[in-house]
């Protein structure tokens, strides 16, 4: 029986390889010979792609960092994910790290990072990236709660990453409001210099609406930083009982705060409740997301995030609508959420050519950036998405940090 056991489990992982490969992370293409071997009509449009933008201001806000605490990095991966028992959160993992590039679990925090700085390096257009840290699920008490805590990466991780690589990246740091050292925590890295704090809300346990958090905005204020979040439905970890705090409206106590906000994926997946309004209203995120962006008591610290609104589950009215207010992209920052784009199944390039975003020609272009590039693909794919009717593109100013957020216009 126990051998049984032991051939099930064995054909069980081979499989699991054999499914996730072709659907996550099955590059055969190496980045670096990009140049060298991409048909020249690519590297066409990957030079079109570039034209226009002030490059000094062009950046990829929403990179993530990957661990599991090899080589003393400190970062942290609940055990629920790589268990079997578990089967769902299992197969999660196992795509993130075919995705990352990683084939040796003892060395994967450098494996990843050596695939992110290989990608970086092909292309020296594509700016500086973002790099994010990932704090744990709180308790309201301050306490750290592993159980709802999907993975964890440490500020400090991030930071010497920013430190040893300052021309491809920028540190961003994830403190959650409930930790006891918060201000602390804040009060460091704001002081070196730290612009961006990462958080996502559904995962983390974080009700941006929360008075509580007052000293927490001013001090944000304090040091000119923002928060970059999540808001709408997550499905990328473990987030389901938590889903109500993305809701943009959430958002208005530090909104009106005068603190800067940045809205990942602009609240492009799921329904969220009017909680200005009638709660009972159901509706999706993105249209309150777009009530708040539409408001011009925030023009000035309300910004939208373009990562993941290309992703095939929440391409639609949300990147139609952007497209369709060329004098907003000056609010708009673009990030990849890499390494989501390394997920092959969830971008699909037939379904924007079926939708008239892209053309056929188009299309079979990007199927080729992609093979050596998907960090380069995801910036030469919405540079080149084109309103259905009025075949308006993004403005350069969607690909270019806005100053209030750090970059100098020169």
């Amino acid at each position: 029986m126990k051998f049984f056991f032991l051939i099930l489990i064995t054909f069980f992982l081979n499989s699991c390889s054999l499914i996730i490969r072709p659907v996550a992370g099955n590059f055969s293409k190496d980045p670096s010979k990009m140049k060298k071997e991409m048909s020249l009509p690519a590297l066409k449009m990957v030079d079109q792609a570039f034209a226009g933008i002030n490059l000094k201001c062009l950046q990829d806000i929403h990179v993530h960092a990957v661990g599991m605490g090899k080589g003393g990095t400190g970062a942290w991966v609940n055990p629920e994910m790589k268990s079997m028992l578990h089967p769902k959160k299992y197969m999660q993992f196992k795509a993130y790290m075919s995705a990352s590039g990683i084939k040796n679990e003892e060395r994967a925090d450098q494996e990843y990072l050596e695939r992110l700085l290989k990608l970086l390096n092909s292309e020296n257009r594509y700016g500086k990236i973002n790099l994010l840290a990932f704090d744990y699920n709180h308790n309201k008490n301050g306490t750290i709660n592993k159980k709802h805590s999907t993975f964890y990466i440490p500020n400090e991780y991030v930071y010497k990453i920013s430190q040893k690589f300052p021309k491809l990246v920028n540190p961003v740091i994830s403190v959650h409001p409930d930790r006891k050292d918060a201000i602390k925590e804040l009060t460091k890295y704001g002081e070196k210099g730290v612009k961006l704090i990462k958080w996502l809300p559904n995962a983390m346990r974080i009700n941006p609406a929360d008075p509580d958090y007052r000293e927490y905005y001013e001090t944000v204020k304090k040091y000119d930083m923002a928060i970059l979040s999540h808001t709408g439905h997550e499905k990328a970890v473990d987030g389901e009982e938590y889903q109500k705090l993305a809701n943009p409206l959430r958002f208005k106590l530090p909104l009106d705060m005068g603190v800067k906000i940045i809205m990942a994926h602009v609240a492009s997946l799921g329904k969220c409740q009017d909680i200005d309004g009638a709660p009972e209203d159901q509706k999706p995120c993105f249209d309150y997301f777009w009530r708040l962006f539409n408001n011009p008591k925030y023009n000035k610290n309300l910004f939208a995030e373009l990562s993941g609104v290309t992703i095939y589950t929440r391409v639609g009215a949300p990147i139609t609508k952007l497209l369709e207010h060329p004098e907003l992209h000056h609010r708009v920052v673009n990030g990849s959420d890499y390494p989501l784009p390394a997920i092959n199944i969830l971008y699909r390039t037939s379904q924007f050519e079926k939708l008239s975003y892209i053309t056929k020609k188009e299309r079979k272009l990007l199927n080729e950036i992609y093979d050596f590039n998907p960090l380069l693909f995801d910036f030469v794919l919405k540079r080149n998405l084109k309103h259905p009717s009025t075949k308006q593109k993004f403005q350069a100013a969607a690909f270019e940090l806005p100053a209030s957020l750090g970059c100098k216009q020169i």
